[in-house]
């Protein structure tokens, strides 16, 4: 028995949320904000604390800084369920942090990638390989040296006959320098969106973009297509599009396609069917529409299937 369902292994960061911003940022003058949360941030974070909600036994492996915020991951991780036995403290890297300005509708966000930039295949202790079943791998771009070391994590995961699912997130800088053709074969399930499957591709459309990828694809992957609902693709070419569950009464859409991810996984490493973890992860990517942030409808698995049942009339599984 080994005693993780998953391993997340991806960024972590504090998000520092500002609203009631009086107008935008100006070089020289001062501005006010009338409101401000410091919370737990990063895509993987919240995939790692839907999963666990959902009852999957999850672990995180990532870097932070011996400083306060590093402290306030490592205990936002453990209340939610997450084991943070495998963080990794720098004794020269601060915590990563990203600035979220929110302005209506709209938000800027500056990010200092700290300790997140600097782990690498090195820094970690590979026995997590041996006592997981799968790992998770996610915001690449956002962590060049993990980036650089994904050759030695997929061959250590296939070493240990862990499988793997991938998702790149976008890329900040809009380089996409990562050798998909080599890396996606070595990966279980791959889970990008649209717009990161076209840009890492360097194709217009999405069916040219499923087209490029489809040969090469380890078992499957998943493209999320927002409102719309997603695309199960197989090795072998054969398709499943899913409607998306709509909910009418939107709070905020802010980590749903993390949400899919935790949905899909967790059903993936219960042995369901990759149909029916494409159903799973429409729904819990549903369900995280109907309250505020990527984890405010994933407090408790007995919360996530009263919504997924009242909202949706859908069994969670």
């Amino acid at each position: 028995m080994k005693r993780f369902d998953i391993a997340a292994i991806g960024e972590l960061n504090v998000d520092i949320i500002l609203n009631g911003i009086e107008s935008e940022p100006e070089i020289g003058k001062e501005k006010f904000a009338s409101d401000m949360t410091l919370t737990l941030g990063s895509s993987t974070a919240i995939f790692a604390a839907n999963a666990a909600s959902l009852g999957s036994k999850v672990c995180f492996v990532g870097m932070i800084g011996k400083d306060v915020f590093g402290d306030l991951v490592a205990d936002s991780l453990y209340s939610k369920g997450v084991d943070a036995s495998y963080l990794i403290r720098s004794e020269n890297a601060a915590t990563g942090a990203t600035l979220v300005m929110n302005y209506g509708e709209d938000r800027a966000n500056l990010t200092y990638q700290g300790a997140m930039d600097v782990m690498g295949y090195d820094d970690i202790d590979t026995t997590v390989f041996q006592e997981t079943r799968h790992i998770h791998l996610s915001s690449l771009f956002m962590q060049s040296a993990l980036l650089r070391d994904l050759d030695k994590v997929l061959a250590k995961a296939a070493e240990n006959g862990v499988t793997v699912s991938l998702d790149t997130q976008w890329d900040p800088v809009e380089k996409w320098e990562m050798d998909w053709k080599k890396v996606l074969p070595q990966v279980t399930v791959f889970l990008p969106n649209e717009k990161e499957l076209m840009a890492l591709t360097g194709t217009s459309d999405v069916e040219s973009a499923i087209a490029a990828v489809q040969p090469y694809l380890g078992e499957a992957m998943v493209v999320k297509m927002g409102s719309k609902g997603s695309m199960l693709v197989r090795k072998d070419g054969s398709r499943n599009f899913l409607p998306s569950f709509l909910n009418k009464e939107v709070v905020d859409a802010i980590g749903a396609g993390d949400s899919f991810n935790s949905g899909f996984i967790s059903a993936f490493v219960a042995g369901h069917s990759l149909e029916d973890c494409q159903r799973n992860g429409n729904l819990t990517g549903a369900i995280n529409t109907t309250a505020a942030g990527g984890t405010g409808a994933f407090s408790s698995r007995e919360a996530a299937e009263k919504c997924a049942k009242e909202k949706f009339n859908v069994e969670l599984l």
